[in-house]
């Protein structure tokens, strides 16, 4: 087969260049949001591991952010919420760029399938599962830390496929109902898509947080002789459970509504430029 027939069947032009565009877009996205997932974080685990109370942990990171910011933005915390969103944020631009150069799209493409859906959920799902497995043990109770149980890393997974889907694959094909049902003067100040890069991530928050809370309860408790019943677990989920669903809320919001949709629209820039 001719170069030039390939070049017909595939959209290479600029391939290096838009793979360079994905890593930008990613890391500026994962830059801007990490600090403050960080923190709220933090937060959450000490507040469900009774080491600390939501509100005092917001305080005691906001006050240091404010007063001694390098020790919060060259943290660990914050290194590895960047390398989470980071990375989630390029296996789903490289998948678009790889779709759109096997199927000769358009370089600024993206895709909504079940393969964007696998390729972002094993991404964000092993780096989530690696970086919680730190955060309890820096964060958790006190006393030497223990290996995380193997029931944490299965609710953990589960958390986070529901985010993923409601982050990736439900906006473009919300994005468009919504549209169709805003006026016009509001179409021109935001599209339907946006809307729902903000709402689809935060609304299945309702269901994911208990799921999230149990995870970090069985790490926290751990059942030795069956000493925890499902009784108290779960009524130790009902009692976090509002107030963790409005703190993971606060941070999906930037995580994949903000940097969702900075990731997004700094790639659809630079891919139109490439095109």
């Amino acid at each position: 087969m001719s170069s030039s027939k390939l070049q017909q069947q595939r959209n290479t032009k600029n391939l290096g260049l838009r793979l360079g565009a994905d890593l930008t877009s990613a890391a500026s996205a994962a830059s801007m949001v990490a600090p403050l997932i960080a923190i709220i974080d933090r937060s959450i685990m000490e507040n469900a591991s009774g080491r600390n109370t939501l509100s005092d942990s917001l305080k005691s990171s906001f006050r240091t952010l404010l007063l001694r910011p390098h020790t919060i933005l060259f943290s660990k915390p914050v290194a590895l919420i960047f390398m989470l969103y980071g990375g989630t944020y390029l296996t789903a631009n490289t998948l678009d760029t790889a779709t759109s150069t096997a199927h000769n799209k358009p370089a600024a493409h993206v895709t909504t399938g079940t393969a964007k859906f696998a390729a972002s959920s094993a991404a964000n799902v092993g780096l989530c599962v690696y970086k919680d497995q730190v955060f309890v043990k820096l964060f958790g109770p006190g006393g030497p830390p223990r290996p995380v149980p193997l029931p944490s890393y299965v609710l953990f997974t589960m958390r986070d496929c529901l985010t993923i889907f409601a982050s990736f694959n439900v906006p473009p094909l919300l994005g468009p109902l919504l549209t169709e049902r805003m006026g016009p003067e509001l179409q021109r100040r935001v599209s339907g898509t946006t809307v729902a890069q903000f709402v689809a991530p935060a609304a299945v928050q309702l269901f994911s947080t208990p799921v999230h809370l149990l995870g970090l309860d069985m790490y926290n408790r751990p059942a030795a002789g069956g000493s925890v019943s499902w009784r108290d677990r779960w009524a130790q989920v009902r009692k976090n459970w509002a107030i963790s669903t409005v703190a993971r809320i606060c941070r999906i919001v930037p995580a994949f509504g903000l940097g969702g949709t900075v990731n997004m629209k700094v790639r659809r820039n630079l891919m139109e430029k490439l095109a």
